[in-house]
């Protein structure tokens, strides 16, 4: 009588174990599923974003977070005004404090060791040209420097009242209305662009403070580098992104 009993407490307890291995893989399935979903979202539907400069502001500020949609680049071309982050260059895997254009060089310039990994760096502008597009930046009037806010270079000594010369960009021959820009452009030299075929100029909206196509050694980011259209803004301040 006893050992049946002991038989039957054991065939119980073999249950318990065996329902509580089975509810444990039934979890472990559910936690490698949504990894692997949002492993796909993230690398063929989404691009989520951490805005590292202020050079899209006011548009953008700062450390804002934002998505973008890979699909529109997938399944389309990228349009002016659109607001894209695309491959712009490399960063040291040893070190992560060199950057650059391009490809990454052999030797890390500020680590001094063999970059065997480059990590890809991404950057966030405005779309101003599509390919055979025609760029131009000239001289447009003037702004006082009292009404131009923290722009690095300016000379103190001549007054807020000094005058400066700010410039446009015209598209194609045509004035381009920027009602998106910071403050005005400071005229820095007339400039000349001309977009290739599968190519786009891109520039920022704080275009006082924007390291974009204008300065960059090649002006123009192919198709294949354009990641994701940034479609909205979900840290600090969730809005659209136009």
């Amino acid at each position: 009588m006893t050992d049946k009993k002991e038989e039957k407490e054991e065939k119980k307890e073999k249950k318990r174990e065996h329902s509580a291995i089975k509810e444990l893989i039934s979890w472990i399935e559910v936690f490698a599923a949504a990894i692997i979903a949002a492993l796909f979202i993230n690398s063929f539907i989404i691009a989520n974003s951490t805005v590292p400069s202020g050079s899209m502001e006011n548009t953008i500020e700062q450390k804002d977070r934002v998505i973008g949609s890979r699909l529109s680049y997938t399944f389309g071309d990228p349009e002016r005004g659109d607001i894209a982050i695309f491959k712009f260059g490399w960063i040291c895997n040893r070190c992560n404090r060199a950057q650059g254009e391009g490809e990454a060089p052999d030797i890390c310039p500020k680590c001094g060791q063999e970059i065997t990994r480059p990590k890809t760096l991404y950057y966030l502008k405005r779309v101003i040209g599509v390919p055979g597009d025609k760029i131009e930046i000239r001289q447009d009037g003037t702004v006082k420097q009292n009404e131009l806010d923290g722009i690095e270079g300016l000379d103190p000594s001549k007054g807020d009242d000094a005058e400066l010369i700010t410039a446009a960009v015209y598209l194609n021959g045509e004035k381009l209305d920027e009602s998106y820009l910071k403050e005005p452009m400071l005229y820095t030299g007339d400039m000349d662009f001309e977009v290739p075929d599968d190519c786009y100029f891109m520039m920022g909206d704080n275009r006082n403070n924007s390291l974009d196509a204008r300065y960059w050694n090649e002006p123009y980011i192919n198709k294949d580098k354009m990641v994701a259209k940034v479609m909205f803004r979900y840290f600090p301040n969730p809005s659209t992104v136009k």
